[in-house]
C-alpha cells in the first residue's frame, strides 16, 4: 500500500486497486479534524508544562544557591579571608558546597583578584566582569544560561561592622541535573501524548463511523429510489442536519412526482391533440374518396376544414419547437437594441383579430418610449403567449389591458385581463411546462399547456422576472420585468 498523488494504491494478492480522491473522503476529514483538534491542546500543554517546570526548578535552584552563597559570604567576612588570613574551615565549606552543587566558587577581593578557588587553578588571577563590578556596588546578580547549562550567582561579601563590600563570591553551578529531570519529564509527557494520540485515533474512527452511518443510509436510500418513485421516503432523523436534508429531499421527490405526473398527462394530451387533427383529416379525405362527382363547393369546404386541422397541428408542433429552443443556452440569443413600444404594437396588431372574434377589446398604454437590448423572437413569444392566454381565458365582451413603463434600469410590461382567473392553488404551478389549469383540455379553449412555460423561459433568458396576480372570476395580471441592457451569464 502506498499513496500516489492523492490516490491510495492498495496491492492485494498481486492485484492493484486504486481508490481515487482519498483526501476528498468526508470520513477521513472528520478523523483528521478530531485528531488534530485533540492533539493541538496536548502539544500546547506539553510545551507549557515543560517550560513552566524548567522555570520553577531553575528559580528554586537559584534561590537555594543564592541563600548558600550569602551564608558563605558571611563566613568569608568573619574568617578574615578578605584581610589576608587563611581559614581551613572556610575552604572546607567551599569544597563541600562545590561538591554538593557540582559547581565552582571563586572569592574575589576589592582589587578584582581571585583569593580562593575551589578548583585551585586561578588563584591570584584578575577577574574583570560586569556582574562582579555591579556586585561590588552592592547588587546581587543571578543568571541562568540555558544554552551552556549553568547558573551563575554573584554575592557581595560585606564587613559585619561597617557593611562595606570587601569582596565578591562568584558561584557557577552546573544544571545537568535539571536537564536530566527535564528529559525524564519530557519522556513521560511524550508517552502521555502518544497514548492520547492513539486514543484520539480510535475515538475518531468510531466517531466518524457513527457520524457517517446516517449518510451511508441516506446514500443507499437514494440509490434505491433512483429506479422509481415509491412510497418509501427518506426518513433519517439521527441528526438535525440529516433531518433537514431528509425533509428537503422528500420535498424534491414530491416535486419530481408532480412533474412526472404532469409530464405523463402532457404526453397524453399532446398525443391526443396530434392524433385528433390527423383523424379528422383522414375522415374528411375518406369522405371525399367515397363519393363520386363531388361538387367543387364541397371540395372547398372539406379542404378548408382540413386546413384548419393542419393549422391546429402546426401550432402544437411550433409550441413544442419553441420550448426546445428556450432550453438551449444563451449563446442562441440574438440581442438587438430595439424600440419595445413598436415591438409590442406589432404583436398586438397580429392578435387583435383573434380578440375581435370574441368581442374582446385590447388596449395598449405606453407611459414613455422604451429602448432595450432583447432577442426580438423570444420576447415576441413571451408577449404573444401572455396576451393570447388573456384573450382565450376571458369572457365575451371582456378586455385585455397591456401597459409598458420603464425606469433607469428595467422596463416593465403588464398584461391584465377581465377573464376567469386562476385558482390560488394552481398559481405556483402555471409556469411549469407540463402543467395545465384546465384539466379537461377542452377544444373550446384549445392550447397545449406550453404557452406560459415558453413565456417564463423567455423572461429568464433575458435575466428578467415574471409574476402573476389573480382572483377567480375577477381576472389575471402578469407582470414582466426585464433589464434595459442585456448581460450574458458568466461561464
Amino acid at each position: 500500500m502506498f499513496i500516489r498523488s492523492g490516490e491510495l494504491v492498495i496491492i492485494l494478492g498481486g492485484k492493484i486497486k486504486i481508490r481515487h480522491h482519498l483526501f476528498k473522503s468526508l470520513r477521513l476529514l472528520l478523523m483528521v479534524m478530531i485528531i488534530v483538534s485533540g492533539m493541538i491542546p496536548c502539544l500546547i500543554i506539553r510545551g507549557v508544562v515543560l517550560k513552566s517546570n524548567e522555570g520553577h526548578i531553575v528559580s528554586f535552584k537559584m534561590a537555594e544557591i543564592q541563600n548558600q552563597c550569602t551564608i558563605l559570604g558571611n563566613q568569608a567576612s568573619s574568617s578574615g579571608l578578605m584581610s589576608g588570613g587563611v581559614s581551613e574551615t572556610f575552604d572546607a565549606e567551599l569544597t563541600q558546597f562545590s561538591n554538593i552543587y557540582n559547581g565552582r566558587v571563586l572569592v574575589i577581593d576589592r582589587s578584582y583578584k581571585i583569593v580562593d578557588d575551589t578548583y585551585g587553578t586561578d588563584i591570584g588571577k584578575t577577574v574583570i566582569s560586569g556582574d562582579v563590578v555591579r556586585c561590588f556596588e552592592g547588587e546581587s546578580i543571578s543568571r541562568y544560561d540555558d544554552k551552556n547549562s549553568y547558573i551563575e550567582i554573584t554575592t557581595p561579601i560585606q564587613e559585619t561592622t561597617s557593611g562595606k563590600t570587601v569582596g565578591v563570591l562568584l558561584a557557577s553551578i552546573s544544571t545537568d541535573n535539571i536537564l536530566s529531570i527535564q528529559d525524564n519529564l519530557e519522556q513521560t509527557i511524550d508517552i502521555v501524548v502518544i497514548t492520547a494520540l492513539v486514543v484520539l485515533a480510535v475515538l475518531s474512527f468510531f466517531a466518524s463511523m457513527y457520524i457517517m452511518r446516517p449518510m451511508n443510509r441516506m446514500t443507499k436510500a437514494v440509490q434505491s429510489m433512483t429506479e422509481s418513485y415509491d412510497e418509501d421516503y427518506l426518513h433519517e432523523e439521527t441528526f438535525a442536519e440529516t433531518k433537514r436534508f431528509s425533509e428537503a429531499f422528500n420535498k424534491m421527490i414530491e416535486r419530481f412526482k408532480v412533474l412526472d405526473e404532469s409530464r405523463q398527462e402532457f404526453v397524453s394530451n399532446v398525443s391526443h391533440e396530434l392524433k385528433t387533427p390527423i383523424t379528422s383529416m383522414k375522415v374528411l379525405a375518406d369522405s371525399l374518396l367515397a363519393q363520386e362527382e363531388v361538387p367543387a363547393e364541397l371540395y372547398r369546404e372539406f379542404m378548408a376544414d382540413m386546413s384548419e386541422e393542419i393549422e391546429r397541428e402546426n401550432k402544437i408542433i411550433n409550441d413544442l419547437l419553441s420550448l426546445v429552443k428556450m432550453d438551449k443556452t444563451t449563446t442562441d440569443m440574438n440581442i438587438e437594441n430595439l424600440n419595445i413600444n413598436e415591438v409590442v404594437e406589432r404583436i398586438l396588431k397580429r392578435l387583435r383579430p383573434i380578440a375581435e372574434k370574441q368581442n374582446i377589446e385590447v388596449l395598449f398604454e405606453s407611459f414613455r418610449p422604451v429602448e432595450a437590448e432583447i432577442d426580438e423572437t423570444k420576447f415576441s413569444l413571451c408577449v404573444s403567449n401572455l396576451v393570447e392566454n388573456a384573450i382565450k381565458y376571458n369572457h365575451e365582451n371582456g378586455w385585455v389591458h397591456v401597459s409598458l413603463n420603464a425606469d433607469h434600469k428595467f422596463f416593465y410590461l403588464k398584461v391584465t385581463d377581465s377573464g376567469i382567473g386562476i385558482p390560488k392553488e394552481a398559481q405556483e404551478h402555471i409556469f411549469e411546462r407540463f402543467y395545465r389549469v384546465d384539466k379537461s383540455h377542452s377544444r373550446e379553449i384549445g392550447g397545449t399547456g406550453l404557452g406560459l412555460a415558453i413565456a417564463r423561459n423567455s423572461v429568464i433568458m433575458h435575466r428578467g422576472a415574471i409574476k402573476v396576480y389573480s382572483e377567480e372570476g375577477e381576472g389575471t395580471t402578469f407582470t414582466v420585468r426585464m433589464p434595459l441592457k442585456y448581460v450574458a451569464s458568466a461561464k
